[in-house]
């Protein structure tokens, strides 16, 4: 998030973060450096995201521009939160969400809608990412195929860590060898003859 002077006025500084999210919902914006990471380096981490909001200032934001929320957030993200009496913790952390999405991937704000991260949550279970349209893509091309978040809030401050990892299988193509990776072990495939080299627990 951008930083800003101590003494910038509440409401100025309310108004400059609501010209980035109703910049940040249209797609298509990049950075200098936003390639993905190579999808072909075995399992691991792609990334790491973390954001964090300042509920007064989102709070603000919203009630400045009503129509924003529809802009950032989906129809079920905007029904989970309208179940709490003050649903803005929960947009908040949903908003970060979306943020920590774009870092965890290494790309720019405007990279993919902000529609297209999504919070989905079903009962008492924990909250999941769930990744549409260009997000989708950007994370296929980066290799993350699996997802982990973490929420929170105070009276102040909302935050949303995400890691985004590979899974176990990688393949590649090297040297006319389709070339795969699991837990560790290379496995080779040549004009169907396959080899085998390490691996294990």
């Amino acid at each position: 998030m951008t930083r800003r002077p101590a003494d910038v006025a509440a409401g100025g500084a309310a108004d400059e973060l609501g010209d980035r999210l109703a910049a940040a919902w249209t797609p298509g914006g990049t950075t200098g450096d936003d390639r993905p990471p190579d999808p072909h380096r075995g399992p691991g981490v792609v990334g790491l995201g973390i954001d964090a909001v300042d509920l007064d200032r989102f709070r603000t934001v919203l009630g400045r521009r009503p129509r924003l929320a529809r802009r950032i957030f989906t129809e079920d993200e905007l029904a989970y939160a309208r179940g709490a009496p003050d649903p803005v913790p929960r947009l908040a952390t949903r908003f970060a969400t979306k943020e920590a999405v774009m870092k965890a991937l290494g790309v720019g704000l405007w990279s993919f809608g902000l529609r297209d991260v999504e919070v989905v949550r079903h009962g008492l279970d924990a909250p999941t990412v769930v990744l549409h349209g260009p997000a989708a893509d950007l994370a296929e091309a980066a290799g993350a195929t699996r997802w982990h978040l973490s929420l929170t809030h105070t009276d102040t401050v909302a935050m949303a860590a995400v890691v985004a990892e590979r899974d176990g299988a990688v393949v590649a193509e090297r040297d006319g060898a389709v070339v795969a990776e699991r837990d560790g072990a290379v496995v080779a495939e040549r004009d169907g003859t396959l080899s085998a080299r390490g691996g294990g627990r």
